[in-house]
């Protein structure tokens, strides 16, 4: 089977004396399991980067998630150190790509950090430690050792009628593994609810009159995507997306010649 190439964010780390570009295998294991294309890692080398040359190579973008958060600089937030960490390498990479990505129509699925991304991308902000709002859930990840527990599903979320994920799951409540302590508090623009938590969390957004599938989710579809059913549609809907823009360039391509 054909694998599309789909471009996948990179966290800036630093261990073993090297700085690495890297993503968590999860994402790699749900981008080829789930969503059967070939995920291409992208350096966080911002504005060094031909972006445009990019997206005339791939079918798809990926946003993973990560421990760091967007820089509050990038939506007038507080930059205190208690909001971090960051990782402003992948904020100049990933924030231009978002935009390009839609412009040209070329599918895009943004998971937990990515779904911060992409509001600050289109002029949102973030509320940070969200646990402390009067009537907000924890929405943290429990304290363990064990990543299963970590990310166990337990959230129960509503997901819009008339949505574009009420086509991939159905109207109505899943449940879910959202871990996170920071949220979208301004809707950017262009941007529309696709669900929300019993807290009125924002838990996944998609983007108006996208050229192509465009869906940011809170929580993490690709730890389970092996054994749930909603993390493997989220992931199968991407994955046609993907294939549909191949199918469609090879279209245009064919025409031309």
């Amino acid at each position: 089977m054909q694998q599309p190439l789909v471009a996948v964010s990179t966290d800036v780390r630093q261990f073993d004396n090297y700085t690495w570009h890297a993503a968590p295998q999860q994402y790699l294991e749900a981008a080829i399991t789930g969503a059967g294309v070939f995920p291409l890692l992208v350096p966080s080398f911002g504005g060094r980067l031909d972006l445009d040359e990019l997206l005339s190579s791939v079918d798809g973008v990926m946003l993973t998630g990560s421990k760091s958060n967007v820089h509050p600089s990038l939506y007038d937030g507080d930059p205190s150190e208690a909001n971090g960490p960051y990782d402003p390498a992948r904020d100049a990479t990933t924030l231009p790509l978002i935009r390009k990505a839609l412009e040209r129509g070329v599918p895009l699925l943004a998971i937990c950090r990515g779904i911060q991304e992409l509001n600050v991308a289109l002029g949102g902000s973030l509320g940070t430690e969200i646990q402390e709002r009067e009537g907000s859930l924890d929405h943290r990840a429990p304290v363990s050792d064990n990543q299963d527990e970590r990310f166990a599903i337990h959230q129960t979320i509503s997901i819009k009628p008339g949505s574009c994920l009420a086509g991939v799951f159905g109207a109505g409540d899943i449940k879910v593994n959202s871990l996170h302590r920071q949220g979208i508090d301004r809707l950017g623009s262009k941007l529309q609810i696709e669900a929300l938590a019993t807290d009125g969390t924002v838990e996944a957004v998609s983007v108006k009159d996208a050229r192509a599938f465009a869906v940011g989710v809170q929580w993490h579809p690709e730890y389970w995507v092996k054994s749930d059913s909603n993390s493997a549609k989220i992931f199968k809907a991407f994955g046609d997306a993907v294939r549909l823009h191949a199918a469609a360039k090879a279209g245009a391509r064919a025409a031309a010649e």
